[in-house]
């Protein structure tokens, strides 16, 4: 069985505890619905797994910590109806048009006194794991718990908040990892699933993202399909859509919500075609994709 030990970087001469990895995260196995079971196992229903967070001791959060940048709504505007068919070229997109479109999604990190990263380093594995929370109260979770087991884990160790895109960069400059998505999410993908007559027997891997075939967004004269991090937002956004311009609240209709991992649309995205993916924006989780909605545009 691998162990824990923290990456304590600023004294070298003591060395860091070794913890067992059920031990350290067994509180947030408890409040955070499961989220591993073992390193070398896939996880199932609403586990997600750690992958491993590969970087230097050194890497410091003063340059990944930036505040979220919010998707400007100027010029950008809801609309309910049947996507048009629209001819795109099999090119994959460029890291800054992926970096832009990840800008306003916030996630969760823990840092140290020295504004560091806190890291935890496998057991002979040798593999330095970190992780990445979706919830700010499952990061405050680990960090409430690792205080308990970690001498190194002090009073000015804080969870800190960081842009989805300086993640991305992170994975560009060799980074490895997968992110812990918040639990009612992962139970909405698996009611989505079930409702679409999908097994759940292998529960649901990765991180969920939700969409609508009848929800769009544009901005000027381009159309794109809004990612929601949360179900909850997109169904308010159909209902708010469909008010104001007096449809059907399409959110009723059997199907109409669909699920994905965001890895796996990273991956589409990045991939050489993204004719499936080039038209594709996240929404901050909270983020109101209707506001300002122009009502004489519902028929446009």
């Amino acid at each position: 069985m691998d162990f824990l030990q923290w990456k304590n970087n600023n004294n070298n001469n003591n060395k860091p505890p070794n913890i067992n990895l059920h031990q350290t995260l067994a509180k947030i196995q408890t409040q955070c619905t499961d989220f591993l079971q073992t390193l070398s196992k896939p996880l199932h229903h609403h586990r997600q797994t750690l992958e491993t967070l590969i970087c230097h001791a050194k890497t410091t959060l003063s340059s990944l910590n930036c505040p979220s940048i919010p998707i400007q709504n100027q010029g950008l505007w809801a609309r309910i109806g049947a996507p048009q068919p629209q001819h795109r070229f099999d090119i994959a997109l460029s890291f800054d048009a992926i970096e832009e479109r990840l800008a306003g999604v916030g996630v969760y990190v823990l840092s140290n006194s020295a504004d560091e990263f806190v890291l935890v380093s496998g057991v002979p594995s040798k593999k330095t794991l970190g992780l990445i929370c979706f919830a700010r109260e499952d990061a405050q979770t680990m960090l409430d718990h690792m205080r308990s087991v970690s001498k190194g884990m002090g009073p000015k160790s804080m969870v800190v908040k960081i842009a989805l895109d300086k993640v991305i960069q992170l994975k560009l400059e060799g980074v490895s990892f997968r992110m812990i998505p918040e639990p009612a999410q992962v139970q909405n993908a698996l009611k989505v699933k079930e409702q679409a007559g999908l097994s759940n027997d292998e529960g649901f891997f990765g991180v969920p993202v939700f969409q609508s075939q009848s929800l769009f967004l544009k901005a000027e004269d381009k159309r794109y399909r809004p990612y929601f991090f949360r179900k909850e937002d997109l169904e308010n956004s159909l209902k708010r859509a469909a008010e104001q311009q007096k449809q059907l609240n399409p959110a009723f209709r059997q199907g109409d919500i669909q699920v994905a991992t965001f890895e796996e649309v990273l991956k589409g995205m990045k991939g050489k075609s993204t004719s499936k993916w080039d038209d594709v924006v996240f929404i901050p989780p909270g983020f109101d994709v209707t506001a300002g909605l122009p009502q004489n545009k519902a028929n446009g």
